[in-house]
């Protein structure tokens, strides 16, 4: 990666892993996505998902 994102590749998911991570199918969690209410980055046609960012996500929707 560039840029200084130095994250570990298994920190970052694809939609599918993200769904099963959260337990959502891949087109909610891909809609949640584009409607920018889940964090996440767009690497050219598909989304991509930090596993601690996921994590700080559900903690604050959570509560």
């Amino acid at each position: 990666m560039s840029g200084g994102d130095n994250f570990p590749m298994a920190e970052v998911m694809t939609s599918v892993e993200a769904a099963q991570y959260l337990k959502m199918h891949v087109k909610t969690v891909c809609r949640l996505a584009k409607e920018g209410k889940i964090p996440a980055r767009k690497v050219g046609s598909e989304w991509r998902f930090l596993r601690s960012v996921l994590d700080g996500w559900l903690a604050e929707s959570l509560v």
